[in-house]
C-alpha cells in the first residue's frame, strides 16, 4: 500500500467515524421530538423485527410529539407495545389508527446524566480516530522498513496524518458541543 493510499484510507475511514458518532448521537433523547429516536425500536412484523420506520410512517406532530401512522390497522397495538417496552422511557398513546409519542420533560438531573453519556460517547470516537491514525502511522513504519517510502516521507505523512487527526477531534468536539447545548436547553 503506497503512502498515499494510506492517507486517503485514513481520512475516509475517520469520516466513518464521525458519521457513526452523528448518527450515535441521534439515539440521545433531547427534549425535543426527532423521528430518528424511533430507529432503534423493532416490532415483530408477521414474525421477522422490523424497525418501526419500515412498517409505519413516523413524523412529528409538534416540537415534542412524534406520531406513528402504522400502514396497517393490526400493527397498532404492536407498534405501542415495542415503543413501550423499548429503554427509551416514552410512553405512547393510541387515537384511532395514529399513535402520539409525547416526549416527556427532562429533569435537571436527567439533563446532567445525558450530557455526560454525550460527551462518553464524544470520547469514544475520539479513541477511534487516534486508533486509526495509530494504525495509519504503523502502515507507513511498515511501507519504510519494506523500503516502499522514503523516511522524509514517512515523516510528512505522519503530519499530515496528524493534522486529519486534529481536524477530525475538533468536528467531534464541536458536535459534542452542540449536543450538550441542544439538552441543556430548556
Amino acid at each position: 500500500m503506497t503512502i498515499a493510499e494510506i492517507k486517503n484510507t485514513v481520512e475516509g475511514k475517520m469520516d466513518q467515524s464521525i458519521e457513526a458518532f452523528k448518527h450515535n448521537l441521534t439515539k440521545i433523547r433531547t427534549g425535543r421530538a426527532n423521528p430518528a429516536l424511533l430507529d432503534t425500536v423493532h416490532v415483530d412484523y408477521y414474525g421477522a423485527m422490523l424497525p418501526i420506520s419500515q412498517v409505519a410512517n413516523v413524523s412529528l406532530l409538534d416540537a415534542r410529539t412524534i406520531s406513528v401512522q402504522p400502514w396497517e390497522k393490526g400493527m397498532g397495538a404492536k407498534i405501542e407495545k415495542a415503543i413501550r417496552d423499548s429503554d427509551l422511557g416514552l410512553n405512547p398513546s393510541s387515537m384511532g389508527d395514529l399513535i402520539r409519542v409525547p416526549m416527556p420533560a427532562m429533569s435537571e438531573e436527567r439533563r446532567k446524566e445525558l450530557s455526560k453519556v454525550v460527551r462518553g460517547e464524544g470520547e469514544g470516537a475520539k479513541i477511534a480516530i487516534r486508533n486509526l491514525r495509530r494504525d495509519a502511522n504503523e502502515a507507513i513504519r511498515k511501507a519504510v522498513k519494506d523500503k516502499l517510502a522514503s523516511e522524509d516521507e514517512q515523516k510528512r505523512c505522519e503530519t499530515d496524518i496528524q493534522k486529519v487527526t486534529d481536524r477530525h477531534v475538533i468536528v467531534i468536539d464541536q458536535l459534542v458541543a452542540a449536543k450538550e447545548q441542544d439538552i441543556m436547553a430548556v
